[in-house]
């Protein structure tokens, strides 16, 4: 008989999405051993080495990455199906705040995706940054919300809750050909306003380092700091997937400190437990958590 186990294949998502096996095991709610055991008799099925084990975590082979493009479809109509027979289509609508620093075109991927697996569901959107977007959303205004915030950081509010997403790099960046590192001059910084978290770090970073610096540009948003980038208006630090394909430049840490991670998080007030919007966000939030991954 030909066929792969559904809970089998969510493991596999789940590991590769998480990046570990210990990450994932609370996720699953399976000891290490049953959830190593789910993924040979997976690999078993499949006659393949499906994933890659190191000290550094889990990454899924070519093999692997051929059965996830088949495994997160599938558990995804196997979701809809089980909420369809149980009456609990993913019908009305939700409020979702997202960071600035989430390129568009990745947005526009997730919309895509929310739309393609929850195609009854009405979504609102806001963009903004990460602190309007914790305030909104303690203040009712949102019902969910994507935020970047720094590995060194932790100014989330107790009272929301927290789903990882995941987490990159920040860079030094600069337009192309620009050349603002010039010896006994001021690095010049193009940043977002005081109260970005970003704004604080490249200066405290500077600071401690003993490297004199000067702002020479202020933007509002990101679109606004990655156009005056390129325009070579000043050096800023950023996280690595809003630098691709604008015209920018990684820049030597071995002239500029060194830099911390950035964590995009999902955000969620607590809601009524078993009310129609608790399982419509919860859904959502999964959904989310897949697509963002």
């Amino acid at each position: 008989m030909f066929g792969f186990d559904l809970e089998q294949l969510r493991t596999l998502v789940m590991a590769v999405d998480a990046g570990s096996l210990s990450a994932t095991v609370p996720l699953r709610c399976l000891s290490q051993s049953a959830l190593s055991e789910q993924l040979r008799k997976l690999e078993e099925r499949a006659g393949q080495t499906l994933l890659i084990r190191s000290k550094a975590g889990v990454r899924p082979t070519a093999a692997g990455e051929r059965l996830l493009a088949h495994a997160r479809p599938l558990l995804a109509m196997a979701d809809a199906a089980w909420r369809d027979l149980h009456e609990m289509p993913l019908e009305g609508e939700a409020c979702l705040g997202v960071t600035d620093y989430f390129r568009p075109v990745d947005l526009a991927r997730l919309l895509a995706r929310l739309h393609q697996q929850l195609p009854g569901l009405r979504l609102r959107t806001r963009i903004g940054r990460s602190d309007e977007l914790e305030a909104a959303q303690r203040e009712g205004e949102l019902d969910l919300a994507i935020i970047m915030s720094l590995e060194v950081e932790r100014k989330v509010a107790p009272r929301l809750s927290v789903m990882p997403l995941h987490q990159e790099p920040l860079i030094w960046i600069s337009a192309l050909d620009a050349n603002l590192l010039q010896p006994g001059r001021p690095v010049p910084l193009a940043l977002l306003p005081e109260g970005c978290s970003l704004h604080r770090l490249a200066c405290s970073r500077l600071d401690a380092a003993g490297i004199p610096y000067v702002v020479s540009h202020i933007a509002s948003g990101v679109a606004g700091l990655q156009a005056a980038l390129t325009a070579g208006l000043g050096i800023a630090c950023l996280n690595a997937s809003a630098v691709a394909g604008q015209g920018l430049r990684l820049l030597d840490e071995d002239t500029l400190p060194a830099l911390p991670s950035a964590r995009f998080l999902l955000l969620q007030a607590p809601s009524e437990e078993d009310s129609a919007q608790s399982r419509r966000l919860q859904v959502l939030s999964e959904t989310i958590a897949t697509a963002f991954r």
